[in-house]
Formats: structure tokens, sequence, C-alpha cells
């Protein structure tokens, strides 16, 4: 017997005596649309799938309990074929046909849902020595394919391979708070770290009598007028995602408390106005 090699992972209108039809119950129910991932959800999968892949499954084969330990609860892992349709990210060319190890949510009575046939979006990465394999990156690397998801997919793809893409994230440098002349007026700049050494800093500008402003500068030149980035964007997600929740000790001078305090109180201004990385 084989082994099953286990990987890391309309209404329809009657027209009769010039009268319509009464409608069936189903016929009229509105087929809902899929709800896509969350724009950070997506962006991290990008950020972290060397492989992405528009793929239709050919096959999909339970695995044995023996084969199977630790399956996340409620999920039932499987052993999936699937057509290769396009590859979205990666070098070089995949097979056609490739295979990989998914775990399933199982549907209300407990059962594996019918996913033959079915048109997916990988994430994935590719298996050593097997060309024909991969190993999806998480969790939920499979997704239900549809024409949103796809071009919001293909989209941050594309930000994340522009030349000029913001860098990840990787801690925060110096950060200081510098009064002003006049009372409640001030400015903070935060100096963030990052995975390639491009320099990215954040400005707060306090002003007498109006509302806190704040922008990020990517480069050595500081540009207050460039305000914080749009939502749903690549660079919001490396600050929402990859700010830590507060100014580190390090990173200010203990010789000004009040100084620090204030710089504290700006930083986390802007954290709440980047909101949840959700």
């Amino acid at each position: 017997m084989m082994r099953i090699p286990v990987l890391a992972f309309c209404c329809v209108a009657a027209l009769s005596t010039g009268v319509q039809a009464a409608p069936q119950p189903t016929q009229n129910r509105a087929q809902a649309a899929p709800v896509l991932p969350s724009y950070a959800t997506l962006a991290g999968d990008v950020v972290g799938a060397p492989l992405i892949v528009d793929a239709r499954i050919f096959s999909v084969a339970p695995i044995k309990a023996d084969q199977a330990a630790n399956v996340t609860p409620g999920r039932a892992r499987v052993y999936i074929e699937a057509d290769v349709l396009a590859l979205i990210r990666g070098a070089g060319a995949l097979p056609a046909r490739i295979s990989y190890v998914a775990e399933i949510a199982l549907d209300a009575r407990g059962k594996l849902p019918k996913i033959k046939k079915q048109r997916v979006l990988l994430f994935a990465r590719p298996v050593a020595a097997r060309a024909d394999q991969v190993q999806l990156t998480g969790l939920d690397s499979q997704i239900a394919w549809s024409a949103d998801l796809d071009a919001q997919v293909r989209g941050i793809t594309r930000d994340v391979l522009a030349a000029d893409a913001p860098p990840a994230i990787t801690g925060i440098g110096n950060a200081f708070h510098v009064p002003g002349s006049l009372p409640g007026e001030g400015e903070t700049q935060v100096f963030v770290q990052t995975a390639t050494g491009a320099p990215v800093s954040l400005q707060i500008l306090r002003r007498p009598g109006e509302q806190t402003r704040w922008s990020v500068s990517l480069g050595d030149i500081v540009d207050n007028g460039a305000g914080p980035p749009k939502p749903a964007t690549l660079l919001w997600y490396r600050l929402a995602c990859g700010l830590p929740r507060e100014l580190p000790a390090a990173s200010l001078s203990p010789d000004e408390p009040d100084n620090a305090a204030a710089a504290r109180e700006d930083y986390a201004l802007v954290l709440r106005d980047l909101g949840p990385c959700t």
C-alpha cells in the first residue's frame, strides 16, 4: 500500500401565459461574497512566502492519524495535489503539478469539506531537492481564490518586491523630544531601525491650539510635510505591525525625564493613529 509522504508543513424565470412564476425559496438567495483577509494578514502572508501560487486542487487524501500528530483541533491534515495555474511570486518555474500538506478546517458537521477542483492561492516555500513539493508557510496559507483576493495579493507582491519598498522594522534607535519656545510647543523625533539599514524616522509636531501632527520619513532627509502613511499600504503595515508597543528606555535620555515622558506620549499617539495590526 502506498504511504502518503508527510511534509513539513439564477434566478430562473419561467414565462407562461405572460406571468413570471414565483421563485423557489433558494432561487433569490444572494450568494455571499467571500470575505477577504485583512490587509495586514495578506501583507504578512506575502512577506513570509517565497512562493505564491495560483493553483487548482486536483486531489485530496486524508492523512492517517499515525502520520498526523498534533493536528490543530477542528482541522484535518490532508495531502493535496494541485495544478499550477500561475506563479505570482517565486524564482524560476514550478512543475505543472505540485503537492503539499495542509490542515483544512472541518465543516459544521465535523467533516472534511469538498475542496477538490477548488481554485486556491498558496503561500509557500520550496522543499529542498523536491521541485514538485512545497511547504505552506502557515496554518491558513491556502486561501480560496477570488478575483478581489488575486488582485490584492498581486498588488502587495509588487509593493514588496519594488526597489523602493519600505523595509522591515527591527527596533527603535534614539528618540528625543525638544520643547518649543511656547507652552505646549515641541517636536519629537524617533529614529527607527530597519532590516536593510535604510533610515526611517518619525516626526511628531506639537503646536499650541492645534492638533498634534506626525509624519514618517524614508531616507536621510526629514520631511515634516510627508504626513502619516495611508491605511492598507505596505508602509502602514511595516509601521503598524513592526513598531514596538512602547519606546525602549535605552532610546531615551535619562537626564531629561520630562522630555522623555513627552516623547513617550507622542509615540503612543503614533501607535493610536496607526491602529492595530489586525
